[in-house]
């Protein structure tokens, strides 16, 4: 009752804070109203969906790592794509079959670490969705629970694959369709081939794409098919469609982190960068400067210099660490400590002298 009577005699302003407070609602509810977006915010199918509606192109990147994430959130890129072709660029294979399921949702959870902006979508590897749409819906589920995504990328084209995704948009996971190349299926399609390139194939893209948004995609990759091909199928969608090698007419791009960034100097690599992507930036090159130079200066005994050895012991401690040393019987190691004592002393006298100027 004392506490109601005191309660009774604040102000207004003061009694709602205080209810507030003392709520059990969070501050900001799904039922609070609208917010403000901010550049660090998450995008969201909302505004790619206003992106698409303003004729404005969708920027996507495929990485999948902590740092590669990290680095597009800097740049303001809009999906994350974490995909199943890290089985090619991160672990070396020739193809995208082998990865499984736990190793895309380790990249997935490193990924989903460092991008605090871009939507995250997590391929669903090979093997792991074609069985049933009770199967493909679980491995969504856990791309989703386990691994920090927002949505999923499934390779659609035969009619059990557009039943997946419609049975994963069903569960409530939103999906972006793949057709054109699509590398899971390299074995019927007879290797990394483009699609489209003559009346029946460009057809069939066109009329697969259709079918993945009846099923409620809500975009789709188009990989290396032509142009008009690209066009026509961007025309007779209501969802926007994302380009790898289909030319400048879709309503976004995605092209992968170390391809565009040059990262990646040897043979394997050579062997699976695409002919349609472009090089930003030839990372790879500066990435072995640094590293023959690091070799160089080890070797020669530069570095570590004084600048990079930056743990002291202050003169008495110096001294009496000599003196343990002698008493465990460890006269070289003591005579070799007090070397390098000087010899550091004596190396760092010039960047003092240096600092003092």
């Amino acid at each position: 009752m004392a506490f109601l009577t005191k309660l009774s005699k604040i102000s207004p302003l003061a009694r709602v804070c205080l209810s507030r407070c003392m709520s059990h609602v969070p501050e900001n509810t799904v039922y609070g109203g609208p917010t403000p977006q901010t550049a660090d915010r998450r995008v969201t199918l909302n505004q790619l969906k206003q992106k698409y509606k303003k004729g404005e192109p969708i920027t996507v990147v495929t990485a999948y790592d902590y740092p590669s994430a990290v680095h597009l959130d800097i740049a303001g890129i809009d999906i994350c794509l974490v995909g199943d072709s890290a089985s090619m660029v991160v672990h070396g294979h020739d193809t995208t079959l082998p990865i499984s399921l736990e190793e895309m949702l380790v990249h997935c959870r490193a990924v989903a670490r460092g991008a605090k902006r871009p939507l995250l979508v997590g391929d669903l590897p090979f093997g792991t969705y074609e069985t049933s749409t009770s199967q493909a819906v679980d491995t969504a589920v856990k791309v989703l629970r386990e691994g920090g995504m927002d949505a999923i990328k499934l390779e659609g084209g035969s009619p059990s694959r557009i039943t997946a995704a419609k049975a994963i948009v069903e569960a409530g996971i939103a999906v972006i369709g793949h057709v054109g190349l699509t590398p899971q299926a390299i074995s019927v399609l007879g290797g990394f081939r483009p699609q489209g390139k003559n009346v029946s194939s460009a057809i069939k893209v066109v009329e697969t794409a259709m079918a993945l948004q009846e099923a409620g995609c809500f975009s789709v990759v188009l990989e290396c098919v032509p142009a008009p091909v690209a066009a026509a199928a961007t025309s007779a969608l209501r969802i926007p469609t994302i380009g790898i090698g289909a030319g400048p007419f879709c309503s976004g791009q995605v092209l992968v982190y170390h391809d565009l960034l040059g990262m990646l100097q040897h043979p394997h690599h050579a062997k699976v960068t695409p002919k349609f992507c472009k090089q930003y930036a030839c990372v790879g090159d500066v990435i072995k400067k640094a590293l023959s130079e690091y070799k160089e200066e080890v070797n020669n005994g530069s570095f570590p210099g004084p600048s990079h050895t930056p743990y002291k012991m202050n003169p008495d401690d110096v001294n009496g660490f000599f003196k343990e040393l002698e008493k465990l019987g460890l006269n070289k190691a003591a005579s070799v400590a007090t070397a390098a004592a000087e010899k550091m002393n004596t190396a760092q006298r010039p960047d003092t002298e240096a600092s003092q100027k």
